[in-house]
């Protein structure tokens, strides 16, 4: 386990991870951000994936992409987005970890 900060150093840190949080704020900002750690994606298999209209996933990616957390990457006609930054990818694994789907628990059985 690593040592935790200690509040001078947390405090030069937490306007960035603040702004950082802030653009992930949004529904489908997070979503995309979720979809992107699985791996380079253009607009029409994001699209499909998070089922966000063109427009306003053009205009989220556009808002992450002025955060530098997304990166795009044209290949012909098409553009490809992939996290810029790995840490943004271990913070959102983090997320799923902590907020993802809860196992189904067993029925309780009573007893007699």
């Amino acid at each position: 386990m690593t040592k935790p900060l200690n509040i001078k150093e947390l405090k030069a840190r937490a306007g960035g991870v603040s702004a950082l949080l802030k653009e992930l704020s949004h529904p489908n900002r997070l979503l995309i951000a979720c979809a992107l750690t699985e791996g380079e994606m253009n607009v029409s298999e994001l699209e499909a994936e998070i089922d966000v209209a063109q427009p306003h996933l053009s205009r989220d990616l556009a808002r992450l992409r002025d955060a530098n957390l997304v990166k795009a990457r044209r290949e012909s006609k098409n553009v490809y987005y992939s996290l810029a930054d790995s840490r943004l990818s271990n913070l959102i694994d983090a997320l799923c970890n902590a907020f993802g789907p809860k196992p189904k628990s067993k029925p309780k059985v009573k007893k007699k």
